[in-house]
């Protein structure tokens, strides 16, 4: 064991020395009170180290003790459900041993060590398995937790058991006398292995109809949230997380304000999974690092998640990952580097800033697992970022855009107009549409692409109108073109506005957002007509279905959208020319 002492404390950063052998990563303990930290630059015999605790009180000359081992996370049973910090401590343990406010230096396992769980095997004496084979299944809440053979071990099983057991006990053993548990650890900074990439070619729904519809994001795909203060980025996380098609949720609160996460905490385990009609924190995982918590802690909680979504990956489940917010993380990025007097690079961040950024995003993506099975899973990433003023020009925003392939631009005037979600559907995009207009096709209706793509055509439309209106006045536009300025509005306020506080439209199925476009755009089709044939504006517009289609976002039977589908073609008909 490696045993240095500290010689200079500079924040959340230290100065070992007589550190010799260390490697890069290993995890230590610092000072009379065993702060948690971990080597991040090596110089001869002296290690610097950065602490994930308060380094208030810690003076020159205090030991700092080796582990040997890397930051790494605990995966097994009696992951869901659980709260941790940034280092994978179980808040509700912390609570229990130091009250209100977390004490420095405690050591507590991620996962509990007394709990027995009933270990069901899969596998018999004799079989032969490799890393990544299912040898057994465990109940968790509605989630079958797969226990795995550890990436890189192989064998014959020797024995293998079933009955109830704790995390630490042996469960299978192989012929060479490995002892497989249903616990693994894993390095965080090091990602978990797969057999085969596979292209994005399935959507992650989120019953959002701005993302679903105009800018969607697909199973092991990226996306960005960024906005200013008060566009609602941790209202569209938080949305996300509780409707995302996905069978596990890792929702990360990076630096984030402490009542913001409190709100998480009290209301998942209220919410009700609309697929499941079971408590929604019975499918998620969460990591509460606040933005009063040590900072070195903030950069590590982001490796903290993604370890924990790609273990749920490889057996064979689709995971979505929500990290609120990117921004914060690296700015926890940038502290550090400043205590390590680095050369700084545009705004002071870090210059391998959009290097980490890059290898964390990667870590997204549709796997084919490993093991003899032929099971697929994912991890999709939505980062929120929250760029100073809401300046998408800042290092953060433009190195995450360079990766992300979906863009969801939160806009300040419409949060003003309290238009939610405050998505402008000008700046944002999606990289992944055409790669999903197969799965569109068959699974929606042969014409969504069409639909989609002129809907996005009448939204472009209307700004290029509506600076023809401020130059000129409304009057000097055509009926033809007024009646595209009624039909945005219809889109902007029937279709994209959706209230993330109604019980029916705070998630809306796809086959219902394909509807209310298709009402929209039959509407748009019928009156073009009759307008051509001398229907005034002021009549089309005076239809009773017209308030029907005001009111459609709280029907909740698709089948009556059908309906109005019809009855608006037809009252159609009945319009005559007034002379």
């Amino acid at each position: 064991m490696i045993e240095g002492a500290i010689s200079r404390i500079s924040g959340p950063v230290i100065l070992a020395e007589s550190m010799r052998g260390s490697r890069m990563y290993d995890v230590v303990r610092v000072g009379e009170k065993s702060l948690a930290g971990e080597v991040i630059r090596l110089d001869g015999e002296n290690a610097v180290i950065q602490v994930y605790e308060d380094t208030s009180g810690l003076k020159a000359g205090e030991p700092v003790i080796n582990t040997g081992i890397p930051l790494s996370v605990e995966l097994g049973p009696g992951l869901i459900s659980s709260i941790y910090d940034g280092v994978q401590r179980p808040l509700s343990v912390l609570a229990e041993l130091s009250g209100s406010f977390i004490s420095r230096g405690i050591s507590v396992p991620g996962l509990d060590r007394a709990k027995k769980w009933e270990f069901v095997p899969l596998v018999k004496a004799g079989d032969p398995v490799t890393g990544g084979d299912v040898i057994g299944t465990v109940q968790e809440f509605h989630i079958e937790h797969r226990i795995m053979v550890p990436p890189g071990s192989s064998g014959t099983v020797r024995e293998i058991h079933g009955g109830n057991f704790t995390v630490e006990e042996t469960v299978c053993t192989l012929g060479d006398g490995t002892e497989l548990r249903m616990m693994q650890t894993w390095p965080v900074r090091k990602e978990r292995p797969y057999k085969k990439k596979l292209d994005p070619e399935v959507p992650l729904l989120t019953g959002q109809r701005v993302f679903d519809s105009l800018f969607p994001l697909t199973k092991g795909g990226t996306a960005m949230i960024p906005g200013g203060f008060g566009t609602g980025k941790t209202v569209s996380e938080q949305t996300l997380a509780k409707w995302a098609d996905a069978r596990i949720i890792v929702y990360i609160g990076c630096g984030e304000r402490g009542n913001e996460m409190t709100d998480v905490l009290t209301e998942f385990p209220e919410l009700v999974d609309p697929r499941t009609d079971l408590p929604l924190i019975q499918r998620t995982i969460m990591v509460a690092n606040t933005s009063n918590m040590p900072v070195a802690a903030r950069e590590a909680s982001i490796y903290t998640g993604i370890t924990m979504g790609e273990y749920y990956r490889d057996m064979g489940y689709d995971v979505a990952l929500m990290a609120d917010s990117t921004s914060r993380w690296g700015e926890a990025l940038r502290e550090v580097s400043g205590r390590l007097e680095e050369m700084p690079g545009e705004e002071g961040y870090p210059a391998y800033l959009a290097t980490r950024l890059a290898a964390f995003y990667e870590r997204a993506g549709r796997v084919m697992c490993l093991g003899n099975r032929e099971d697929t899973g994912s991890v999709t990433i939505v980062g929120a970022v929250s760029p100073p003023g809401g300046d998408f020009s800042e290092p953060i925003t433009q190195n995450t855009l360079r990766i992300a392939g979906t863009f969801w631009a939160l806009d300040t005037s419409l949060a003003n107009r309290r238009h939610f979600p405050s998505v402008n559907w000008i700046k944002s995009y999606s990289l992944y549409l055409e790669s999903l207009k197969e799965w569109y096709t068959n699974n929606v209706a042969p014409d969504w692409m069409e639909i989609r793509d002129q809907t996005m055509y009448l939204l472009q439309k209307e700004i290029e109108l509506l600076e023809i209106v401020q130059l000129v006045g409304p009057d000097a536009l055509p009926e033809s073109e007024k009646l595209i300025l009624e039909v945005t509005r219809m889109i902007r306020e029937d279709f994209l506005q959706q209230s993330a506080y109604s019980d029916v439209d705070s998630y809306c199925p796809l086959d219902k957002q394909y509807w209310m476009l298709k009402i929209i755009h039959t509407f748009h089709r019928e009156a073009s007509g009759k307008m051509g044939q001398g229907i005034t504006l002021k009549q089309v517009m005076g239809i009773p279905e017209r308030s029907e289609i005001s009111r459609m976002k709280d029907v909740a039977d698709s089948a009556r959208l059908q309906v109005l589908t019809g009855a608006i073609a037809e009252r159609m008909k009945t319009l005559e020319v007034q002379h």
